[in-house]
């Protein structure tokens, strides 16, 4: 028995390094791609006409915002149409039709367009805006993200280049200051962009269009099969699917569009499993056209990286489960020490992933080694969410389906504004938080016993495990108890 969970945690922490020490790949591609310059160029003479969709749900609190900072970007009013395409069932429909309305009269061509039915989700309201939209060019912005002013001025001209299919810019962060829970998922979110998406970009690997930020070549869209709602992530999928046609993606890290972070546990929670369980979904989907289509070797096996690297959740979980017996075992059986010292290795994958935030922090803040400091907090949360993802992964390898549930967002721009009370908040605890009170517990239990064996070195992982389950099941419980008041 002692052997076969040595083997299970040997396994487990094997999987985690491997993906753990990715970071390094990326971080030496990094510095390897630092000089290589994306070309640019001009706006061209004869501007295309672009379409600008907003798709829309329940968004009450945010949708003039996104209305108007929309109709504030710089681009001919007869070259640019606007889609509000919104499923909403409250009162975001009254607010988003009079914003129409409004505008329509200021000569802007904009469109209300509500379905009666969320059929395919945010992919079916993609899908039926462009079935009649105008634009050769489709840019997309989520309800929460505010663009610039000359974001077309800065993605378009890219697009001469005919065999360019889509152009992503880097997410930036209205709220980041917020919180320390913001200002954990800004450098989390951070780390993607400034490392994952510039790095695969530029070392001709698979990038992902981020679901907003973005524009794409209709054409594209559609020679790649168009959006299609078998999964929770919309946007990886047709991403993957254009690039196995051959199409070329941009990402350009230095144009940022700014976008509201989860305040919220239970937000965030909905978000993540959201991520994680359509990652899943896609990976099964698309892994066997990625294995048999003609790319390089290298190409290959980063977008297998890629497309999997969420299946990481269930190893964090078995690691975090199985690393007190094996405190005890270790203590117990003298002729299991070969594997404990085989195990002392795998801590280089988490000093990779401290690198790897470091970089990305260093290329776009000046302050990053105030902002570096949030990684343990990053790095718990991560083992945290553990359980919560766990599920994610388990729903997508069964096939089990679910509907699109998308992250209430609450107006928040600096740290005075409220959302406790606000509608969207979720008053329910979540089957999952007893998990994390319990595995909260069973590390308290498992610290003493490490304290009492002497095993001081685990203890500070054992720290991590404590502090991750024990904050993520605090703060969703304490959201439920105080928004109920």
């Amino acid at each position: 028995m002692e052997l076969i969970i040595l083997i299970f945690y040997l396994i487990s922490l094997s999987i985690l390094f491997f993906f753990g020490i990715h970071s390094l790949v990326l971080l030496y591609y990094y510095h390897k791609t630092q000089k290589i310059l994306i070309p640019k160029f001009e706006l061209p003479k004869e501007l295309p006409l672009v379409t600008i969709q907003l798709p829309i749900f329940n968004e009450m609190y945010v949708v003039e915002r996104i209305i108007r900072h929309v109709c504030k970007i710089r681009y001919p009013k007869d070259k640019l149409e606007i889609q509000v395409l919104d499923d909403s069932t409250d009162e975001t429909q009254e607010i988003a039709k009079k914003l129409v309305e409004e505008y329509r009269q200021q000569g802007y061509d904009i469109h209300y367009i509500h379905r009666d039915n969320r059929e395919g989700f945010k992919a079916g309201a993609l899908k039926h805006g462009l079935s009649f939209a105008k634009g050769e060019f489709i840019a997309i912005f989520d309800a929460d993200f505010i663009p610039t002013e000359d974001f077309l001025e800065k993605t378009i001209p890219y697009f001469q280049n005919p065999k360019i299919g889509m152009v992503q810019t880097r997410w930036g962060h209205i709220n980041e200051e917020y919180s320390f829970l913001t200002k954990a998922v800004a450098l989390s979110l951070d780390g993607h962009f400034v490392i994952e998406q510039q790095v695969r970009n530029k070392a001709g690997f698979f990038i992902n269009f981020n679901g907003t930020c973005g524009i794409w070549r209709k054409e594209t869209i559609i020679d790649a099969g168009n959006w299609q709602p078998d999964t929770l992530t919309e946007d990886l999928d047709l991403s993957y699917r254009a690039q196995l046609k051959g199409w070329k993606f941009i990402f350009l890290n230095d144009v940022v569009s700014p976008g509201e972070l989860p305040a919220d546990i239970n937000a965030l929670k909905t978000q993540q499993f959201r991520w994680t369980k359509g990652a899943v979904e896609t990976a099964k989907k698309l892994l066997p056209a990625v294995l048999k289509a003609k790319l390089s070797l290298k190409v290959k096996l980063e977008a297998i990286v890629h497309l999997t690297s969420n299946i990481v959740f269930p190893f964090i979980l078995v690691v975090a489960i199985l690393n007190i017996p094996l405190v005890i075992i270790k203590n117990s059986f003298d002729e299991f020490d070969i594997y404990y010292n085989i195990m002392s290795v795998f801590v280089l994958g988490s000093i990779s992933s401290f690198l790897y935030y470091v970089y990305s922090q260093k290329a776009i803040h000046i302050d990053w080694r105030d902002r570096i400091l949030y990684f343990p907090l990053c790095l718990a949360g991560s083992m945290g969410f553990a359980i919560n993802n766990t599920k994610a992964v388990i729903e997508a390898l069964i096939g089990k389906k679910t509907g699109f549930t998308r992250t209430p967002k609450y107006r928040l721009v600096n740290k005075y504004d409220e959302w406790r009370f606000k509608k969207y908040v979720q008053r329910k605890v979540d089957k999952t938080v007893l998990f994390e009170i319990l595995l909260t517990i069973y590390y308290v239990i498992g610290i003493g016993l490490s304290i009492y064996y002497l095993e001081l070195a685990v203890i500070p992982f054992q720290l991590l495990f404590l502090f991750g389950f024990g904050l993520v099941g605090y703060l969703s419980v304490k959201q439920v108890f105080i928004t109920s008041k």
